[in-house]
């Protein structure tokens, strides 16, 4: 299962020194607003210690992690909805991601004009969010318009539909976000084929000097009061130190680098995780001789639909899936082990996938 995040901001808020600190792809950074006209898209790998662990025992030919597309999406300028900056093909790009990094300028640098004149992180997300907003808006009137064509012709859920949309076009209407609408299940049913820009799940990502690496500053300390409560999650990351680091081709020397500026690990990590949560995402694995590796699958799904992640033919034919808990495994060291004692488990169709799952999957085409 393919996670693809946006990487979205106003001009020169170190959008892309987050980018390349996260992606196998680099991308060219400049001090011009406006110098990008598309999307950079790169691969960064999941971190996920538990792999390494099951391949120490193992010893198979390679580990592979699961992977996340990173997109990093020109920057917006006030007035994109009307067609400025880059206008609608940005808007567009934003409407293909299933969540979105948010990356705020929190840093002074007086050789980096910032696009407003001032850095404001909280007028910044305002800004973000308005464009955001009105895009969102003319897509739901859009839907409306459609609806309304069908009840003429007596369809019975276009009523309903206008209904719902009209609680999101009244919501937007008031600079409201749609995930935040004070909708139901069926009202969500009416927006789900029109993505609207304001309804994916978010992230904030501060992007502060090397000095504020560890514990942010005083911008940070606005953009969570300017957050509240909403339940989004705020991120501190050094972009252009992380982006030093992720360069360096030594582990050791990126690792020294690292506790040399007082973290513990890359922002990148705890930002892939954090996707990994406001996706309801989790991981299982396959191991063997040849391979040792992780999938990526909604939280949820049963044993026939995650093996599907892997390939189509697997869910067409499913029989059954043989099952390891992965701190079993870890425990008793070795496939056998777990089964002398008790713990190897045969499951069915309706078998719930869990995270850190070691599974093989049995079927028949």
């Amino acid at each position: 299962m393919a996670l693809n995040c946006g990487i979205i901001g106003l001009a020169n808020t170190g959008k892309t020194s987050i980018f390349n600190c996260m992606s196998n792809t680099k991308a060219e950074r400049t001090n011009f607003a406006f110098s990008a006209t598309k999307s950079n898209k790169g691969v960064v790998e999941v971190p996920d210690p538990r792999l390494y662990s099951i391949d120490s025992f193992i010893k198979s030919l390679k580990v592979i992690p699961a992977t996340v597309e990173i997109v990093d999406l020109p920057g917006l300028a006030k007035g994109a909805s009307q067609g400025e900056g880059v206008g609608n093909k940005f808007l567009a790009d934003v409407q293909q991601t299933d969540a979105l990094i948010h990356v705020l300028r929190c840093f002074d640098d007086e050789n980096l004009a910032h696009i407003e004149g001032s850095v404001d992180p909280a007028r910044d997300i305002e800004i973000v969010d308005f464009e955001l907003q009105v895009r969102d808006l003319d897509l739901v009137e859009r839907k409306i318009q459609r609806y309304e064509k069908l009840t003429k012709s007596g369809d019975p859920k276009a009523k309903k539909g206008i209904e719902s949309l009209n609680k999101y076009k009244a919501h937007l209407e008031n600079f409201g976000n749609a995930r935040t609408a004070e909708v139901n299940d069926e009202d969500r049913e009416h927006i789900k084929d029109i993505q609207l820009l304001t309804d994916k799940p978010l992230i904030y990502v501060c992007n502060v000097d090397d000095a504020s690496a560890v514990d942010g500053n005083d911008y940070v300390e606005k953009v969570k009061a300017h957050v509240g409560d909403e339940g989004t999650e705020v991120l501190v990351i050094a972009g252009e130190l992380e982006a030093e680091i992720a360069d360096l081709e030594d582990a050791e020397d990126r690792k020294a680098f690292l506790e040399y500026a007082g973290l513990a690990e890359p922002g990148v990590n705890r930002l892939i995780r954090a996707a990994y949560t406001i996706l309801n995402l989790q991981s299982f694995f396959t191991a063997g001789p040849k391979e040792v590796r992780a999938w990526t699958i909604k939280k949820g799904m049963k044993a026939p639909e995650a093996s599907g992640v892997i390939h189509s033919d697997l869910e067409r034919g499913f029989i059954r899936s043989e099952v390891m808990k992965y701190e079993d495994f870890i425990d008793l060291g070795s496939e056998q082990a777990v089964k002398d004692a008790g713990k190897f488990h045969v499951e069915g169709k309706n078998y719930v996938v869990e995270d850190g799952d070691i599974m093989h999957i049995r079927f028949n085409v």
